[in-house]
């Protein structure tokens, strides 16, 4: 598998920094504190949401658009236990011995 761009570590960097208990980033807010264009950010957190890096846990209401606009959060933050297959094979083959 090829390694996470630029973009995308900023992104994810950016949401980890920005999310607090009870909100988290919008698109915007991410786009801005990993100074990144939007249609840049736009595409890229598509894409995470798509491998299941990203999530939205909630939606909030914001003075720029009509209709609320989705927050973001990282999986890997919300998940109990080991989320990477290697990590899990270890764990089974631990228990398994």
């Amino acid at each position: 598998m090829r390694p996470a761009g630029e973009i995308r570590q900023a992104l994810l960097q950016a949401c980890a920094a920005l999310a607090r208990p009870g909100q988290g980033p919008t698109l915007r807010e991410l786009a801005a504190h990993a100074r990144v264009g939007l249609d840049a950010a736009e595409q890229t957190v598509k894409n995470m949401r798509r491998a299941g890096v990203l999530h939205v846990p909630r939606t909030r209401r914001v003075p720029y658009r009509n209709r609320p606009v989705a927050e973001y959060a990282p999986v890997a933050a919300t998940r109990q236990g080991p989320s990477c297959g290697a990590a899990v094979l270890s764990h089974a083959l631990q228990g398994w011995g």
